[in-house]
């Protein structure tokens, strides 16, 4: 009986990742790019700035099309180039100085060796949603005391601030120390949570996506907080809030933290 069950386990383990397996094997296959040191970088870029793209052309259209308006937070407002390019040029010059060497650092200890199985697709999703949970406690715990101590808000947090309306490209206009802690946060979760690489990769492509949705300036009936329910998740709205208050909705995704802290101000979205 049990050499039967022995031999039925690695059947069943397989099964469990057959939807995932055939994406792993492919990713697998493009070692030579994914186990470079520039990976992480044009990984980090090219997801970051496709997903900024589509509502930089909103913006350009907005002006001519004004069925888009109704979806805008602020309806009369469109970033310039003259606020669009230092934001990008901030992205571009910070992965350069900051991420690239840090990235060549943990490189240089040499590259791990990926595991040839793909992880079980409810593992993958729960390693996700504990990565964003605790993302989430961490970043809320540091955008509070940046915004609660004077010093800590002029030197290292005030740089996000500067335009009083958000607009995609401006979701990682920040300082360098900003930075760092968000990315610092990002590698502390996938390790302690022990998170397969695919895992890595579908949560930095979720989290970026979260963030740049949180500071396009668009509420469209299928943006996440919609989809979301219970009002567990804040969104566009209630993030530029935030930005037009200063002194509530500190958390970047949900919004139990800002309930327990009395911070939490309701959005009505449009």
């Amino acid at each position: 009986m049990s050499s039967h069950n022995a031999s039925e386990l690695p059947i069943l383990c397989s099964s469990g990742q057959l939807l995932l397996q055939p994406l792993w094997d492919r990713l697998r296959a493009q070692e030579a790019l994914t186990q470079s040191p520039l990976f992480a970088v044009l990984f980090s870029i090219t997801t970051y700035v496709g997903f900024c793209l589509p509502f930089v052309v909103l913006d350009v259209l907005c002006p001519w099309v004004p069925a888009l308006r109704r979806y805008k937070i602020h309806p009369d407002f469109s970033p310039t180039a003259r606020q669009l390019l230092p934001c990008l040029g901030q992205t571009l010059y910070q992965h350069v100085v900051l991420v690239l060497p840090l990235t060549l650092l943990h490189w240089a200890r040499g590259p791990a060796p990926w595991p040839r199985e793909a992880p079980e697709l409810l593992q993958l999703a729960r390693h996700v949603v504990g990565c964003l949970l605790l993302f989430d406690a961490e970043f809320f715990a540091w955008h509070v005391l940046h915004h609660k101590v004077p010093w800590l808000y002029r030197t290292f947090h005030k740089m996000h601030h500067q335009n009083a309306a958000s607009f995609a490209l401006a979701t990682q206009y920040m300082s360098a120390w900003e930075l760092f802690s968000l990315g610092f946060f990002d590698m502390v979760n996938v390790t302690l949570l022990q998170c397969h690489p695919l895992t890595v990769l579908v949560f930095h492509v979720l989290n970026i996506w979260l963030s740049v949705e949180d500071h396009s300036g668009y509420d469209f009936p299928w943006s996440t907080h919609r989809l979301v329910p219970f009002g567990w998740y804040g969104g566009v709205a209630h993030h530029d809030l935030h930005h037009s208050q200063f002194n509530c909705n500190f958390a970047p995704y949900f919004t139990h933290w800002d309930k327990i802290l009395g911070t939490l101000r309701s959005a009505h979205a449009k």
